[in-house]
């Protein structure tokens, strides 16, 4: 799977837990690759000013325990698991669980997958997971045992616990 990624680095390929393989030949629409680099801009200027990890773009891919091969819109690491990764590691497509995903959904995703998506990076390990409704103007959070809750564009987003000092009002920086 990893030589197939690198030999085709112009496909955007994930794997399921099963082994199959979902490959995105298509770029995304403008106004949805707009809004993913407001998000993940939003994040690169709070990590920056605090230095707590490392933000990952939608390039980036990970393998996850289940066997299974995602790529999140935007994902972030904490610093000591990044500083602890070898330049060999950071050159992969890991065998890594982010700490923090994001996945934003675009006109043409079914949000229910989206949702079935979030909970498969739940039970991986992830820490937090926003999925960024445009559409609805909803953003559903994600926590390990515990319900999903949802926020209103219009309301202060957090990162909790995990994105520790990070706050945006997505109204204020995503057009729908």
């Amino acid at each position: 799977m990893a030589s197939f990624c690198t030999a085709n680095p112009g496909l955007h390929i994930e794997r399921d837990e099963h082994g199959m393989l979902f490959i995105d030949m298509s770029p995304t629409y403008l106004l949805t690759s707009s809004n993913n680099s407001e998000l993940n801009g939003e994040l690169i200027i709070w990590n920056r000013r605090i230095k707590a990890g490392k933000v990952i773009d939608s390039n980036g891919g990970f393998f996850l325990p289940d066997r299974s091969m995602r790529a999140p819109d935007v994902a972030w690491i904490k610093r000591d698991r990044w500083d602890a990764l070898s330049t060999g590691v950071k050159k992969s497509i890991p065998y890594l669980v982010p700490d923090f995903v994001l996945e934003l959904a675009s006109d043409t995703d079914n949000l229910n997958q989206l949702h079935d998506k979030m909970g498969i990076w739940l039970k991986n390990g992830v820490r937090l997971g926003w999925l960024v409704s445009p559409r609805d103007g909803k953003t559903f959070i994600y926590k390990p045992d515990a319900p999903v809750v949802t926020k209103l564009f219009t309301e202060t987003l957090t990162g909790d616990d995990v994105l520790i000092g990070f706050e945006t009002i997505l109204a204020d920086i995503l057009e729908l």
